[in-house]
């Protein structure tokens, strides 16, 4: 069989599952149908015909390069196609969106035939993703006197690109549906164990809500044909959990509009709302594809004729209906009045849906083409020497006068690039700034690849210090998904200048450690910005943002990312921590305390948590930083004391020197730049030129919070509530119980020590644990099955060389093994300890599962339904979050213990200690 017959092989067994052919990518297969479309006899013309012009993938994709050529030669003369005529070979390359599309317009526009040439710049004025060649050789030919090229660039400085789309209609009708109740997270809109098909668009489509969901949402468009259907978090947050640009797609590709007639499957302008609005970094990839969100504000606290709020019998603030958006209302977006209306009642103002720079994004279709035209039109004045006009929004500067700068603020100060100068920003700032580090995952990876080859980028951008592809999500598995997969993603990365996980070329080990961690680890300086493909990008040094597969490729592609300066929320802590509770405790006792102290109002979402973690290094402050997500904060920062920085940097440096002697340096030798940036950095923290970050004494927060050590008394458990006759209440990370509330009788099915929430400590903590049980009771039966993924491989060496691994393996009925990695997932436990690859485990949900119906206690972050463990028959799936010492605990008893039983298991153990500073730390006199 040729190529050509394989794909119409692969398009019948796609039928079978209703799906239409997937789009073209490969050179091969093109030039094949090509080949049949000259072929005017061909009986498989008519379908080539189709496939060339509907089917195939734009950007960088090596069929785009074999398209654009062909289009060249029609346009040319060269080739004669009846049914695609020069100027609809024209209109073809100008939804080409860049690359090899831009290297053929440029040859016709520069080209000797003036017809042609204008007809060519003509479409050229419409493009924006144009890179440093292709600037160069319009820059080149202006210089030379060609008028085609000075044309153009008086084009591109005037923003034509973007003045003459249409303007965003003033009203947009919608029609609603209600998704869920409560916080929906990414899982409902893009399930976790469906990340291998991401990037198969039309199938991972769907895997949406559910079948039923997907023909309601059917059905809503035949009813309502001139309206565009919101999906809504009724009582909760929308897109919680994770940024899952996957998600965002698949709600556009649902309820939005095509992006190109010739481009299958890419979908933008998704509407989404959610009664406690958007989650930030779910916001963001909604920016991505010009869409809109709103923070409906639907239910209101209910008041007493004193102002206060009203509780119910378990002291839970009630609320009130303020507006109806139950599925099927139809609802008016006024853009221009920045109003939501139901009929002509006025029910709410969006104004922050519709700032300057939001209307720009759904102006044009999504934020990249923005930020690509914004770059192109200040190439173009420069080269022309004259000043750009005023056509963007310009970026909202706030200076305070008198008043200081919180971390958060100085970061981006620092980082900023474009503002007035001399001017120092506030919050509220827009504000573009340059990245240091970039983080790609390898669930999202295959997409950003696919972002980089849409937006037609081949490099990594010269000013980003690091970046790195995991392949933590994949690791449990070693399935034919992945095997498919994740070395084409490695390859394309490691082409593109990324450091990788895994050597294409298979000279170093497979490293599948979770990517938090080596991001936290290659971030050597705390004034960095970091962005990263996942939600848990919150790192203990620097400044770290959780974002959207096309978010990452921006980054790698741009070295820059734009967002408001967020608020910052600070967080100190008094009294002392009982020696017989772990650090993670003081996290969850921080979500309950503020939830406490603020009325139930979560202060920390949206925004930055300044924790002034004072004296803990940087892998046990990551447990805090890491929860942050959970607490639907934007990002974290910690402020660490001068020694504690350089204790942190020191670590980092070690590990970063462990990632050279695999042989992962590239060829521009970014690891060892790391290691000599770390060494600058201590350098200038011990002799005083420039200390630790600190915000400034008169800073000015949203909130400031406290955290109380000396009322923890308690282990405290984060519980999905599943059976809460509320239903907006249940699967959020905000009821955290103490230990006492499950009597000592709660039965537990599994225990989970793993994830991004564990360092080093904690797996010494297990060890320690079973020493201690053995000793107490003569030997340790697991009454539940034990799952123990350390989160990195330096850990593992780490504790061999220490004597605990050994301990581990001792109690553990199965150990991982790199040689022969597991080829299918584990569907069933059996009461004993298992020693699991490095990576995410049951965290991440799309390899490995609990078995359907177990009460999971685990280390992890994530609680929502069906992620760690689905629904059965018999019950409810539950993941309760806990401390390492009671997960171990809890396996061992088969359930959660009592704070007596805790007590003695864990005696004489150094569990994580935390002296808070005793010196406040801020810069006093800036």
């Amino acid at each position: 069989m040729n190529i050509y017959q394989d794909y119409i092989q692969e398009i019948e067994e796609r039928k079978t599952q209703g799906l239409h052919p997937k789009p073209i990518d490969s050179a091969e297969l093109l030039s094949a149908i090509i080949d049949q479309i000259k072929d005017t006899a061909n009986e498989h013309r008519a379908n080539s015909l189709k496939f060339f012009i509907y089917n195939t993938l734009p950007g960088t994709t090596s069929a785009a390069g074999v398209k654009a050529k062909f289009l060249k030669e029609i346009i040319l003369g060269e080739s004669l196609v009846e049914e695609i005529t020069p100027t609809f070979a024209f209109e073809l390359l100008s939804h080409m969106k860049g690359g090899p599309s831009i290297e053929v317009l440029l040859d016709l526009a520069l080209g000797n035939d003036e017809t042609i040439a204008k007809q060519a710049a003509e479409v050229l004025k419409t493009q924006v993703f144009l890179y440093d060649a292709d600037t160069e050789r319009l820059k080149n030919a202006y210089n030379s006197g060609n008028e085609i090229a000075k044309d153009i660039l008086e084009s591109y400085a005037k923003a034509e690109f973007f003045t003459k789309l249409p303007e965003v209609a003033e009203e947009i009708k919608v029609v609603t549906f209600i998704a869920g109740e409560g916080d929906i997270s990414t899982d409902l809109l893009s399930p976790g164990n469906q990340a291998h098909s991401r990037s198969d668009r039309e199938l991972h489509g769907k895997c949406m809500i559910t079948p039923e969901a997907q023909e309601q949402i059917k059905a809503l468009q035949a009813q309502h044909p001139d309206a565009s259907v919101m999906l809504i978090a009724e009582k909760g947050t929308m897109g919680v959990g994770s940024s899952r640009m996957s998600g965002v797609n698949n709600v556009a590709l649902w309820t939005g509009k095509q992006a190109s007639p010739y481009v299958p499957f890419v979908n933008i302008a998704p509407i989404v709302g959610g009664t406690n609005g958007i989650s930030p970094i779910f916001l963001t990839t909604v920016d991505v594809t010009g869409g809109i969100g709103i923070d409906l504000q639907n239910w209101v606290k209910k008041l007493d004729e004193n102002g206060n709020p009203v509780r119910n019998e378990n002291g839970e603030i009630v609320l009130e209906e303020a507006y109806s958006v139950a599925t099927g209302t139809v609802l008016t977006i006024n853009t221009k009045e920045k109003k939501l209306y139901n009929g002509d009642k006025e029910l709410k103002d969006i104004s922050k849906s519709f700032t300057p720079q939001k209307l720009e994004f759904i102006r044009a279709g999504g934020s990249y083409a923005i930020v690509f035209g914004k770059k192109i039109q200040t190439f173009a004045a420069k080269t022309l020497g004259i000043t750009p006009p005023t056509v963007f929004a310009p970026s909202k500067e706030i200076s305070i006068e008198g008043q200081g700068l919180t971390a958060v603020e100085k970061i981006f100060n620092r980082n900023a690039v474009g503002t007035t100068p001399g001017k120092v920003l506030h919050a509220g700032s827009d504000v573009r700034v340059e990245v240091n580090i970039v983080g790609s995952q390898d669930t999202t990876g295959l997409m950003t690849a696919q972002e980089l080859e849409s937006m037609a980028a081949t490099v990594i951008s010269p000013i980003v210090d690091g970046a790195y592809q995991s392949g933590c999500h994949t690791a449990s598995v070693w399935d034919k998904k992945a095997q498919t997969n994740i070395p084409k993603l490695m390859k394309f990365m490691n082409d593109f200048g990324v450091i990788t996980a895994r050597d294409p070329k298979g000279e170093y080990h497979a490293m599948t450690d979770v990517i938090h961690k080596v991001l936290n680890d290659i971030t050597v300086d705390e004034w960095a910005i970091i962005i990263g493909g996942d939600s848990h990008t919150r790192m203990s040094k620097g400044v770290a943002f959780g974002a959207d597969s096309g978010t990452v490729a921006l980054a790698l592609a741009t070295g820059e990312a734009s967002m408001p300066i967020p608020e910052s929320v600070k967080v100190t802590f008094k009294g002392d921590m009982k020696e017989h509770m772990d650090f993670r405790d003081v996290v969850h006792a921080t979500q309950a305390q503020m939830l406490k102290q603020f009325d139930g109002e979560n202060v920390f979402q949206g925004r930055i948590i300044e924790v002034h973690i004072g004296t803990l290094p940087a892998d046990q402050a990551f447990t805090f930083t890491d929860w942050t997500a959970e607490m639907k904060a934007k990002a974290s920062i910690c402020i660490s004391q001068d020694e504690t920085l350089i204790e942190s940097l020191e670590i980092a440096k070690s590990r970063i020197q462990i990632m050279i002697d695999k042989g992962m340096d590239n060829k521009n030798h970014v690891l060892q730049g790391l290691i000599n940036k770390a060494n600058k950095r201590i350098e200038e923290i011990r002799t005083g030129e420039k200390p630790a970050l600190t915000p400034d004494a008169n800073a000015k927060y949203y909130a400031e919070v406290v955290v109380d050590l000396d009322v923890i008394v308690e282990p405290m458990i984060a519980d999905p509530d599943v059976n809460n006759e509320d239903v907006s209440k249940r699967y959020t990370h905000d009821t955290i119980r103490d230990l006492t509330y499950y009597g000592g009788e709660k039965k537990v099915d599994l225990g989970f020590v793993g994830s991004c929430m564990v360092h080093k400590g904690d797996l010494k903590i297990v060890s320690q644990m079973l020493r201690n049980l053995e000793k107490q009771n003569g030997k340790v039966e697991f009454q539940a099955p034990l799952v123990v993924a350390a989160p990195t491989y330096n850990i593992i060496d780490e504790l061999k060389a220490e004597g605990d691994w050994e301990l581990l393996e001792k109690y553990s009925g199965f150990e991982f093994n790199d040689a022969a990695p597991k080829g299918e997932a584990r569907t069933q436990y059996e009461n004993m300890m298992y020693l699991e690859r490095p990576g995410c485990n049951l965290c991440m949900g799309n390899q490995e599962k609990a078995e359907k119906g177990d009460t999971v206690l685990a280390t992890s972050t994530r609680l929502f339904q069906g992620r760690v463990v689905e629904d059965s028959d018999r019950k409810k799936g539950e993941s309760l979050l806990a401390s390492t010492p009671v997960v171990v605990l809890s396996a061992v008893m088969g359930r959660i213990p009592s704070i007596d039983e805790y007590k003695t298991a864990v005696e004489g153990i150094d569990l994580t200690t935390f002296v808070p500073s005793i010196k406040e730390l801020v810069t006093v006199g800036h």
